[in-house]
């Protein structure tokens, strides 16, 4: 089991995730969504990502993104682009033109929508499959994606909760991505971040 922490918007917080004895293996930021809370401003976005990714990979996250967010980013030290809400020939073109490994993101209501990363087969490196909610913290019914068996690595985010039990996850998804249920008050906090991190490395060392 794989974990992501996303909505990273300060040193403080990044520092204590890529120096953590169990670090997350994706740490997400928000690059071009300003109805989030967890939106970084590019400026800033430049100043927190010199902190040392150590032994995480960092993931722009991207809703619809047009060429001036990706020319802006293209030399920062992403490892993945985690794209919502654009056609497969745009994420095809986007993943050759600036050589990023890609997850998709499908973002799922109902079951029908699982069915939409076939689209996404020859240009996904993961899948992620999430709510609706974008900036709001929404579940969707996990039973939709239970049975997929997939060429790639799954990735599940959508209300996880640091109290879930993660072992849940398992049969289900290879990594879990959380924001919201790492937060106090609107903001990440640490201890939670450690019960979660270390609650991923005891499932990893079980399985």
């Amino acid at each position: 089991m794989k974990s992501k922490i996303c909505g990273i918007s300060d040193s403080k917080t990044l520092k204590f995730l890529t120096n953590h004895h169990c670090p997350p293996q994706f740490i997400g930021f928000i690059v071009n969504y300003p109805k989030s809370k967890r939106f970084i401003e590019f400026e800033n976005l430049k100043k927190i990502l010199s902190v040392d990714k150590k032994k995480s990979k960092y993931v722009a996250v991207l809703v619809k993104p047009d060429q001036n967010i990706l020319e802006k980013i293209k030399d920062l030290p992403f490892d993945y682009y985690q794209i919502y809400d654009c056609p497969a020939i745009i994420v095809q073109n986007i993943k050759k033109k600036y050589n990023k490994k890609i997850i998709v993101a499908i973002t799922v209501n109902d079951q029908n929508d699982v069915s939409k990363y076939l689209k996404y087969k020859n240009v996904a490196d993961i899948y992620l499959f999430d709510s609706k909610g974008y900036e709001k913290s929404m579940s969707f019914n996990h039973e939709f994606i239970k049975n997929l068996k997939l060429d790639k690595e799954l990735m599940i985010a959508g209300n996880i909760k640091v109290e879930d039990p993660v072992e849940k996850y398992v049969e289900i998804a290879d990594i879990v991505d959380i924001s919201g249920g790492l937060e106090t008050s609107g903001l990440k906090d640490i201890s939670k971040i450690d019960i979660f991190l270390k609650k991923i490395k005891q499932i990893s060392n079980e399985a």
